[in-house]
């Protein structure tokens, strides 16, 4: 029977916060830390077999080993993004089948859509969250003539991002051996021109970057609960 692992990402630096909190991702959000949200809902969802959390640092490691779920292994984020989702794809067990890659910085993360997302990556092999973009967007050129894009074709992603593991694992190595640098990892999967399939998120879940971003995560919070 194939397995599915989930690796949580909490190695950011956070720098963005300009010093409001010591570090997001274990920052109270409506009474406990970031973290434990997005861990909250990978338990409620069932979904994952195993987990891998990457972590800063040992200390960082010791924090979140309190919200943890499990069975749970730790291992140390690189420089980049990239190097962090590489650390912990090379630390997958052997019966993984599939893979959830999350940011637990977007701790709205909803146990439902996981159960979704686990469910089209068994057809598709890469399904990514996202939601569809309501700005009008244009491409500003070196010459400054300014393009408009199709709204209408327009995504913009977010986590978690669910691959077969194969498929990753060999996404990401491509990665390494062109030396490119990517921000997500269906970017990396493009580049084997495999298809990634999008499950529309109808739910705000935001990325914690800036001190007021927390602000609003609270306030979404609320609504919910309310």
């Amino acid at each position: 029977m194939s397995r599915t692992a989930a690796i949580l990402l909490a190695a950011g630096s956070g720098r963005r916060m300009h010093g409001a909190v010591a570090d997001k991702i274990l920052a109270p959000l409506a009474d406990r830390p970031v973290f434990a949200h997005s861990a909250a809902a990978f338990l409620e969802s069932g979904v994952a077999d195993y987990y891998i959390i990457v972590a800063r640092d040992q200390a960082q490691s010791i924090a979140l080993s309190a919200y943890a779920p499990t069975p749970a292994q730790f291992v140390i984020g690189g420089k980049e993004r990239q190097d962090s989702v590489q650390n912990a794809l090379a630390a997958l067990p052997a019966d993984i089948a599939y893979v959830f890659i999350h940011d637990c910085a977007r701790p709205l993360v909803r146990p439902e859509q996981l159960v979704a997302l686990h469910k089209i990556v068994r057809k598709e092999n890469a399904v990514v969250l996202a939601h569809r973009v309501v700005d009008t967007i244009k491409q500003h050129s070196d010459t400054g003539h300014l393009k408009s894009l199709d709204r209408d074709r327009l995504w913009a992603m977010e986590t978690p991002q669910v691959f077969a593991r194969d498929l990753v694992v060999e996404a990401y190595a491509k990665v390494a051996k062109k030396a490119l640098r990517i921000t997500d990892d269906a970017a990396a999967v493009e580049l084997l021109k495999h298809p990634v399939a999008l499950l529309e998120n109808a739910h705000p879940n935001p990325k914690l970057t800036t001190p007021a971003d927390l602000a609003y995560a609270e306030f979404l919070l609320a609504q919910s609960s309310a």
